[in-house]
């Protein structure tokens, strides 16, 4: 019989698969400091300058979601920031860039003075940047304040009130203006499940197995599994493992999926009867920067000759 030491080898080795799967997709944490772009349904874009202002041309701009070729709002996970992206008929693209120094949020109220852009700005500093493709600065300075800004999941800006002052490359003639918007509601989060078939079947001949399951999602979802399989036997210990196996959920029903794969233990061959199954499904929420995971799985299986 298989000694002890070596018994706790093999199963060690059985797990390390399923190990490293579950490692990375153990929590649900969002991707840190990602930053997402969602539609505005409605808002605008204002801004004015005197004569001379660089930026504004020293001209009154206004741009309203619906009436431009793209109004997006963008903003991390963390919520210390917010950009909004404005792409005109013309083919112009605007973009404004707000910033609380790190560790902050951009919150209601909350006003923002000394700010300067990137990469002159120091982590402790808030950050502003606006400008146009053909008109941006090289240094700047200014303020920015949030009269209101509305979160859902992940950073997801719901809702945003805020008002801005530039000046731009030591310039004392400022660019002013303000920036309203609406998002959609935000879109349901990704929630996924598995569940492990509690028959298999095996080839007698080759001693490769197959087992399976279903997967559930409550949004379309590409949900990637990896396991293992481990069966006990008098003298030996077969080991199969499963990596990326890639399962197209769509909600409504859950999904079956199998795969097969002979034991990967030297001299080892599954045979019928009782075995462990082990599994993990992972899979990115595409509206928002995170990646969600079914939970470690495990299972008894009755493999039965095929």
């Amino acid at each position: 019989m298989m000694n002890s030491s070596v018994l706790g080898r093999t199963l060690a080795r059985a797990a390390a698969v399923l190990t490293t799967a579950v490692a990375v997709a153990v929590t649900a944490a969002p991707l840190a400091g990602t930053a997402q772009a969602h539609e505005a349904v409605t808002g605008s874009l204002s801004f004015s300058g005197e004569p001379g202002e660089f930026v504004s041309d020293g001209q009154s701009h206004q741009y309203t979601a619906g009436a431009v070729e793209m109004f997006d709002v963008a903003g991390p996970t963390s919520e210390e920031a917010v950009g909004i992206t404005v792409v005109t008929t013309e083919g112009k693209r605007w973009s404004l860039h707000l910033e609380a120094p790190v560790g902050q949020k951009l919150t209601d109220g909350a006003t923002f003075t000394n700010a300067s852009r990137w990469p002159y700005a120091q982590p402790e500093d808030p950050k502003l940047q606006f400008g146009e493709t053909d008109r941006w600065c090289d240094t700047s300075t200014g303020s920015f304040t949030i009269s209101h800004i509305a979160y859902g999941p992940y950073g997801y800006i719901r809702e945003l009130d805020a008002t801005f002052e530039q000046y731009c490359d030591g310039s004392t003639l400022p660019v002013r203006g303000e920036v309203h918007a609406r998002t959609a509601e935000p879109p349901t989060e990704l929630a996924v499940g598995l569940n492990l078939d509690t028959t298999g079947k095996i080839d007698s001949r080759t001693g490769e197995i197959t087992v399976g399951g279903t997967v559930t999602c409550n949004k379309p979802a590409r949900i990637a599994l990896a396991g293992n399989v481990d069966q006990t036997q008098k003298r030996a210990t077969p080991v199969g493992y499963y990596e990326e196996q890639t399962v197209i959920c769509t909600p409504g029903a859950p999904v079956p999926w199998t795969v097969s794969f002979a034991s990967m233990e030297p001299g080892t061959t599954f045979q019928p009867g009782t075995a462990t199954v082990r599994g993990v499904g992972r899979a990115d929420d595409r509206d928002y920067p995170v990646t969600v995971n079914t939970g470690y799985q495990t299972a008894e299986v009755t493999l039965l000759k095929s």
